[in-house]
């Protein structure tokens, strides 16, 4: 690992010249152009230093990200069928709860619903792909049509349903994750 280009990436990555960086942690803009081109290396302090400057940490830094998990298929996929409540729950991210959002494969039967989920923190992002929903907010009831996307902030109860004859099938993004 070149540490001296990773520190140059993300320097660069901030829009910090070297002299900035230099200043933010007390430092000769000569120490970072050394360190930048592997001629020098600083101590584990200075490291943790300048990494704090560039929005990171160690962990991170050192963190082989290049083996994550980058594209998912139905074999990474969960599913939750909840046939009293007429739907089934498809984790589309295995482990998404670590994740900053949480985006799920929502499919309501005909007549189907989800249970009412209580005012939380956070945000909810759904993309109808087939069929059409109900959405409850509060005492709001909005029809979502095929195509058509909304935002909750759930502050209040909300739901979906399906109405229809068919199945509806919605993608489905909570931020914070809440499924």
């Amino acid at each position: 690992m070149k540490i001296g280009e990773k520190i140059r990436f993300l320097r660069q990555a901030a829009n910090l010249t070297q002299e900035e960086l230099a200043d933010r942690c007390e430092l000769s803009k000569g120490f970072i152009s050394q360190v930048e081109r592997d001629l020098a290396s600083p101590s584990i302090a200075t490291l943790v230093d300048l990494l704090e400057a560039l929005g990171t940490d160690l962990r991170t830094f050192f963190g082989d990200r290049s083996e994550e998990k980058v594209v998912f298929t139905a074999d990474d996929f969960a599913v939750k069928r909840d046939a009293e409540a007429g739907n089934d729950i498809t984790w589309l991210i295995p482990n998404a709860q670590k994740n900053a959002m949480e985006p799920i494969l929502l499919s309501l039967d005909p007549g189907g619903s989800t249970w009412p989920d209580n005012p939380h923190e956070g945000e909810e992002f759904g993309y109808v792909l087939e069929g059409t929903i109900l959405l409850q907010v509060g005492n709001r009831r909005l029809r979502v049509h095929r195509g058509e996307s909304f935002l909750v902030h759930p502050g209040e109860p909300h739901c979906l349903r399906n109405p229809g004859r068919r199945k509806a099938r919605v993608l489905w993004v909570s931020s914070p994750p809440s499924f």
